[in-house]
């Protein structure tokens, strides 16, 4: 029977719209029409016309034939979305709660076809001899722009437009000219954007080195041999690399990639940071040249497209980026390879909040990929799933090539501060410093804040400085400006008190910057590189201060959390950490894992190429097992410590929980919806809440918690299923205000 009607899903993010609407397919779209096609609806009252994707077709009409519209065209411009896109959208939408249009905006990332990049040349028609007496004839009659453009075609035969145009200084209209007497042709061709660009200043001379593949050890070879094998069985579970820091978990990595290429598959690499992207781009480029590329946020809309048409075409073999990567349309995916699973980047912080993980599983077992994670400290979930046999666990206990680990000392400042030392370097990280700018080795410094300093307070009455906005308080930044980092919201500096009028109200001054300048103060002679969200704000900038760093322009690299994740600089040393504990006393029960994490990967950085290296480790807090356990790199014995609190208090892994978070401009209305969604799901799950979340306010939106927690995840989804019911009812009813739901299944971070 002929396929008459199609199932369509308006581009429209709204709750209310979050269903289907069924329309005519018109006789002159019959099939041009299929699932996952872009197209243009008359929708609403007026029929103005809206973007849709078409999630199905069928025969039969739902509602009477003559009440339903017609399909107005094929979106010329759109990117359509292939049926397995609309069957993952479909999953997301279910697990982590948001509208279908938004979960398939999210698989989608590319969405609007971009003109290509047209090459244009002109090539020499005429025989030569005939050219050289065209040549004469134009130089006789001063036709000097002819002169030049001839006298190059001869020499080169074929030239590309920029240089005739820019360096020959010749215009369009003499080439069209020329063209039309039959002289030259005019040659055009389409071309990708590429944004793969290798320095070649800077990185000729550790291309060979990057390119040069490295023997794999025993422990190596035995994995990646392992997970290859399973995969041609048919074994396609998910594998947790757990290597310390050095043990070449990338060399284990590029070998599984390799073969999979071999097999005619392609694979996704992703990293948690575009810091990173550059440095591991280096490696992959010398292993497998332009069958890689890259996506991530700092490429142009061109770009991306391009790179998602080249993946289509299967023209390339491996994308490397961060999250948004994962949805690389290959059409022959052997391999996903997520390293340093462990950070929280992988989780998205908008609707639907997914995470990468258990995305990319589902989307491998679509293509019947294989899913590969790595990081020397695994997240607790990977690790917990591992040790109950959901994964197989693999395990790298050496450093490549023979190295060890590097010695590490943790600085009780407590102590610092009692016999007289008020400097922001303990005794023993100065000594160090100073040794390695004598022995020209490098250091990192790493500071897990962000900013010239933290909070402003008063000395004298306590008060804070506060976004009017938000309840947070505002950062001091250079030029004495306060910033909020929520909304942006900025004000002047301030000399008094504006509560009490007194003088003393300073800065809590802990900011990269800051500990810039005290750098330059003790140690004049030093290069420092900066690398924080503030001086990394523009394309290139990762690039340009990893590559300065790497190629020893600099001895010291000053930096926040994106200085520590995988990075390999074989000539440092020493890493310095400052402050150590800052990131342990926050609102969040997962502060002791990621205190853990960052100190582990902060100290990995030492000691990587042929010299030993020397971990500094300045706290408040030594005897904090975090603390204790990330100096001896005990990560076994940090997982039981945090697993027994963890099921104590039925916290991700050992259980699942749902953070449903209302937001509202109304206060009172907000507090209302947030009682009223805690009542209805207290009656069947163990429910904590409502309650003011830990930031009440952003951008003046209040916002209410509710914790769900439960060891069956599916227990959750159909809690979550219960509370969207119930949205629609009040939307249905005229019940409903300005009041907006979230859903965040096993949050990373407090609320």
């Amino acid at each position: 029977m002929e396929e008459r009607f199609a199932d369509i899903i308006v581009d429209i993010s709204h709750e209310k719209l979050d269903r289907t609407f069924q329309y005519i397919i018109p006789e002159g779209l019959e099939g041009k029409i299929k699932i996952g096609s872009c197209v243009n609806i008359p929708f609403g009252k007026g029929n103005r016309l809206r973007k849709g994707y078409v999630t199905g077709i069928g025969s039969k009409a739902k509602y009477a034939p003559e009440k339903l519209k017609g399909i107005a065209g094929v979106e010329e411009n759109g990117i359509d979305a292939e049926a397995g896109c609309i069957a993952l959208a479909a999953w997301m939408r279910e697990q982590y709660g948001s509208t279908m249009i938004t979960a398939l905006k999210t698989v989608l990332p590319v969405r609007r076809k971009i003109k290509g990049i047209e090459k244009k040349s002109c090539k020499l028609l005429i025989p030569v001899q005939e050219a050289r007496l065209l040549l004469e004839k134009c130089t006789n009659k001063k036709q000097t722009a002819r002169a030049r453009l001839l006298a190059e075609l001869i020499r080169m035969g074929e030239l590309p437009m920029p240089l005739i145009t820019g360096k020959l200084h010749v215009s369009a209209q003499t080439v069209k000219s020329l063209e039309k007497q039959g002289v030259l042709a005019v040659l055009s061709e389409n071309s990708y954007r590429n944004p793969v660009k290798i320095s070649k200043k800077t990185d000729d001379a550790r291309m060979e080195s990057y390119g040069a593949k490295k023997a794999l050890s025993h422990g190596q070879q035995e994995i990646a041999s392992r997970i290859l094998e399973d995969f041609d069985y048919g074994k396609r579970d998910t594998c947790l690399i757990h290597g310390i820091t050095g043990s070449g978990k990338t060399e284990v990595y590029l070998a599984i990639i390799e073969e999979m290429v071999k097999r005619g598959r392609q694979a996704i690499f992703l990293i948690p940071e575009i810091a990173l992207t550059y440095q591991t781009l280096l490696r992959f480029y010398a292993r497998f040249g332009d069958r890689v590329s890259v996506m991530n946020s700092t490429l142009s809309q061109g770009e991306k497209y391009d790179q998602w048409e080249r993946a289509k075409k299967g023209e390339i073999d491996v994308m490397i980026g961060p999250r948004s990567a994962l949805f690389t349309p290959f059409p022959r995916l052997g391999a996903i390879i997520i390293d340093e699973e462990h950070e929280n980047t992988y989780k998205s912080e908008s609707m639907p909040k997914y995470h990468a993980r258990e995305t990319a599983e589902k989307i491998a077992s679509m293509h019947q990929a294989v899913v590969v994670l790595g990081s020397a400290t695994p997240s607790l979930e990977a690790y917990y799933r591992a040790k109950s046999g959901q994964y197989r666990l693999y395990e790298l206990q050496k450093r490549q090539g023979g190295g060890e680990l590097p010695a590490v000392y943790t600085v009780d400042l407590r102590e610092e501060l009692k016999q007289g030392n008020r400097s922001i370097f303990s005794r023993k990280l100065h000594g160090l410093l100073k040794d390695r700018l004598e022995k020209k080795e490098q250091s990192i410094l790493f500071l897990n804040r962000r900013g010239y300093a933290g909070f402003v307070s008063c000395r004298a009455c306590g008060h804070v400085m506060k976004c009017p906005h938000c309840d947070v308080s505002l950062s001091e930044h250079m030029g004495g400006k306060l910033v909020c980092h929520y909304c942006g919201y900025e004000h002047p500096a301030v000399k008094n008190c504006p509560e009490c009028g007194s003088k003393y109200i300073l800065g809590f001054r802990a900011g990269t910057q800051q500990i810039e300048e005290a750098l330059h103060k003790e140690f004049p002679e030093a290069r420092v590189l900066r690398m924080d969200a503030d001086s990394t704000r523009t394309k290139d900038s990762y690039e340009e201060i990893l590559n300065a760093f790497a190629n020893e322009e600099a001895d010291i690299l000053l930096g926040t959390q994106m200085i520590v994740k995988g990075h390999d600089f074989p000539n440092v040393t020493l890493v310095g950490i400052l402050a150590a504990d800052l990131s342990l006393h926050i609102n969040d029960y997962r502060a002791g894992e990621r205190t853990f994490q960052l100190l582990t990967q902060a100290a990995g950085r030492a000691g990587r190429g042929r010299r030993a290296g020397e971990v500094v480790i300045q706290t408040y807090d030594p005897e904090h097992y975090s603390i204790v356990h990330a100096a001896s790199q005990d990560y076994k014995g940090f997982y039981e410590e945090e697993m027994m609190y963890r099921e104590m208090l039925l916290y991700p892994p050992a259980a699942h929980m749902l953070a449903v978070l209302v937001a509202s401009p109304k206060e009172e209305e907000g507090s209302k919806l947030a009682k009223e969604i805690g009542i209805l799901l207290k009656g069947n799950w163990p429910v904590i809440g409502p309650a003011p979340a830990s930031v009440g306010k952003i951008q003046d939106i209040y916002r209410f918690m509710i914790y769900v927690k439960h060891k069956d995840y599916g227990q959750l989804i159909e809690a979550k299923n219960a509370v969207e019911s119930f949205l629609d009812e009040r939307e249905e009813t005229g019940r409903a205000g300005k009041e907006a739901v979230q859903f965040d299944f096993d949050p990373m971070g407090a609320y």
